[in-house]
């Protein structure tokens, strides 16, 4: 009896110490990680590219070893600052499970905006391959400044357009990336391949274009995972969502990492 006592007092010890910080504390499988978050502003030389970059990240007394990266790429925000900080919800939990997650802000005040008419994947290209050429630049940095993450296992997430981005990375630096997660990406297709490892959760308002989603064959053939959200609609997949919404996606999106 003593000893569970002091058990259940050290817990409430514990959890008032960290409801005084101001950071965010997530609770999964019996451990926890505090987090934090920071930004930065890197330039591409080469391309005289100014990349905004947020980091959220778990905060622990030793190196987590093997630590995964994830790169996580926004949907279009018309050209509006901080659309990589939209989705709080999601790099809060990778971070909280032990992942370095960096968000990068793929479009700039001064760039054009995202046609909108036209046949997009011929008028929406040249955003796109601005976004995988912002995703290598940030993966090649990481190396330098990061050496001890686990680069054999790098994992890529984007929504919507930035789904786009990242797919296309997939299919021009496939031996870079381990997982691809589509949150609804509408027009890139989908490589038909078992590497990298393929994810797609689909919205239940806004369908793909053809040919964009592999046939269930292709998808038994690759063991690509499609995965439709019978309650989430495509604005709904960043931090504009409930909190149910946000838990049915973290729960997935963890899922997909963990296998």
């Amino acid at each position: 009896m003593l000893k569970i006592y002091l058990q259940i007092l050290v817990f409430f010890l514990l959890l008032s110490c960290a409801t005084n910080k101001n950071v965010t504390i997530e609770k999964v499988n019996n451990q926890e990680f505090e987090i934090k978050s920071d930004s930065a502003n890197w330039l591409d030389s080469s391309r005289n590219r100014l990349i905004p970059v947020a980091f959220c990240l778990p905060i622990v007394n030793d190196k987590i070893s093997n630590q995964q990266l994830v790169i996580i790429s926004h949907g279009y925000g018309e050209n509006k600052p901080f659309a990589n900080k939209s989705y709080s919800y999601l790099t809060e939990k990778l971070a909280s499970k032990g992942y370095y997650v960096v968000s990068i802000q793929h479009e700039l005040p001064t760039d054009d905006l995202l046609p909108l008419t036209g046949i997009p994947q011929i008028v929406r290209r040249s955003n796109w391959e601005r976004g995988v050429e912002n995703i290598l630049f940030v993966l090649n940095e990481l190396k330098k400044i990061k050496p001890e993450l686990d680069f054999k296992h790098v994992n890529l997430i984007g929504h919507s357009n930035g789904g786009d981005m990242t797919v296309l990375f997939a299919h021009k630096y496939p031996k870079l990336v381990d997982k691809i997660i589509s949150l609804d990406n509408r027009r890139m297709e989908l490589p038909r391949t078992s590497t990298p490892k393929i994810y797609s959760l689909r919205s239940s308002d806004q369908p793909a274009d053809e040919g964009v989603l592999p046939t269930v064959t292709d998808q038994e053939k690759f063991g690509i995972k499609i995965i439709k959200l019978p309650n989430t609609i495509h604005n709904d997949m960043n931090d504009r969502g409930n909190k149910r919404q946000k838990r049915e996606i973290n729960a997935y999106v963890l899922g997909f990492l963990t296998e």
